[in-house]
Formats: C-alpha cells, structure tokens, sequence
C-alpha cells in the first residue's frame, strides 16, 4: 500500500513538473515578440535621442535576468522531472511484484558546466580504460549512472557508444537507463566535439541585433550541415547559446574563452578564420 501511495505521488510530481515546464515555456513565447519589439524600438529610438539609451540598457537587463531566471527554472524542473520518473517507475515495479533497480542520484549543482578550452586534448574514444577508471570512483549501481556519464563526457567531450557499452558491462546500469538519461539531459552529447567551442549568442539583444544571420554565415563558411554543428574537420563546433551576458557588445560570441562582440557576419567569420590558420589551411 505504502509503494502504491508513492508511486502516484511520484506520477502526481512528474505531471506538476510537466504543467510547470510547459506553462514558463508558454510564457517566454508569448513575452518573446513582445520583448523584440520594445527593444528595437527603443534603439531606433535612441539613434535620435541619446536619453534613451538608459532606458534600452535597463529593458536589456531586465529580459537577460528574466531568461537567467528561467533557465535556472528549467534546469531545476528537468530535474524534479527525471528524479519523480524514477521514483515512479520504482515504486511501479515494487507494487508490480519485481526488482526494485536503486533510485537515481539528487540533482547536481545547476551550474556545472563542460567546457573545453583552445587546443583542449579529450580523451581518445578507443581508449575505454578511463572507463574503467570512471566506474571504479563513481561506483556500479544504477544510481552512478548520471555521475557516471558526467565523467565520460567530462574525459571524453561525449558519449562514445563503445564508453557506453563498457558501463553496461562493468555495472548494473542498463542500456535503456543510459538512453533515455542521456536523451533527456541536454547537455549530453552523442557527437564529437571540435577544438575549438563557438557560442553564439542568441538573447534578445543579440537575436534582435543579427545573431541568426551569424550563425547562419558561421556554418556556412564551416560547412556545417543540417541537423549537426561540428564541421568535418572538427575544428569547431557551434551552439547557440541563450544569454553570454554581454548585451551591451550584442551581437556576440565566444570562441573558447575569448568573447568578441559589436559583430557582422563577416566579423564573426573573420574571427573564426585568425584562429590556427594552419590547421585551417
């Protein structure tokens, strides 16, 4: 009975976690055009009366903490979702009669963040003895599996599907825990990564001063195809990213660690070009 009354309240949190996602997903489409268009108007504005440029700098912080506000939302909610599923389908197989698999871990710190610097050196996907290495500190339970896979992207710069293979094999973790943390957790990637991380922003000051046609001429100029956003020589790897707070040099972008702001495509092509022209050439 115990199991039973858990597990709906457990099916109850998944569906709050939903509504909740669903309706500050709802709201920043409908703020969003509205939000351009105080903006934009504000800058034309402010070509013709300097005074409004206070007034364009305070909207820019007023909507770049609104987003930091509901990425942080988002982050958290993804994680109250993933932590209700779990219980569920735990507490599902305990009133059902079968093996109850360890619940997943409490949420990591929101701000963990992989990064690669200029000229990082990942791992080598055919070494899995860092898989091993992996397992051995983070332990063979079904609750390492995000701590686990944290660390091979971590080592790796994603998730290698031999890597993946060798954690089913060395613990009970199984292939469809695997599959559907690393599909749900966005930050998971299942492609390579090149040398070199692009973030282009794409925050309201940035998408309204041309960050699309940026990153349009960026994946043309690095033959980018359609669904991916490392070129074939993995040099580089572009994302677009929500807010660099750095809305006074919109559009921006960065490349590693180096930020380079008040862009054109054509700049923003340039940037990209001055670095390691010989492995370019």
């Amino acid at each position: 009975m115990k199991a039973r009354t858990a597990a709906t309240i457990a099916l109850a949190g998944m569906l709050a976690s939903i509504a909740a996602l669903s309706a500050d997903y709802l709201v920043m489409r409908y703020r969003t055009p509205g939000d351009e268009r105080i903006l934009a108007e504000l800058q034309k504005q402010g070509q013709e009366d300097s005074s409004k440029a206070k007034l364009l700098d305070a909207e820019h912080k007023r909507i770049t903490d609104a987003k930091l506000a509901r990425r942080a939302r988002t982050e958290w909610l993804a994680w109250a979702l993933i932590a209700c599923s779990a219980a569920f389908v735990a507490m599902a197989k305990k009133v059902a009669g079968e093996p109850v698999a360890p619940a997943l871990p409490k949420p990591v710190a929101a701000d963990v963040r992989l990064r690669w610097g200029a000229g990082a050196v990942l791992g080598d996907p055919a070494d899995l003895s860092a898989v091993d290495e992996i397992v051995a500190r983070e332990g063979r339970g079904a609750e390492a599996a995000i701590p686990i896979l944290q660390a091979i992207q971590a080592h790796y710069g994603f998730l290698p599907d031999a890597a993946l293979q060798r954690v089913c094999e060395r613990t009970d973790i199984t292939a469809g825990q695997i599959a559907g943390t690393s599909s749900f957790y966005v930050r998971f990637r299942q492609t390579p990564v090149g040398k070199h991380f692009v973030r282009v922003c794409h925050g309201t000051a940035c998408h309204v001063s041309g960050a699309r046609q940026i990153t349009e001429e960026l994946r043309r100029s690095l033959g980018i195809g359609e669904g991916a956003d490392t070129d074939e020589g993995r040099l580089f790897t572009v994302e677009e990213v929500a807010c660099l707070g750095c809305c006074s040099l919109a559009p921006v972008l960065m490349v590693d660690d180096q930020t380079v702001g008040k862009l054109t495509p054509g700049a923003a092509r340039d940037a990209l070009q001055s670095i390691e022209p010989k492995e370019r050439a």
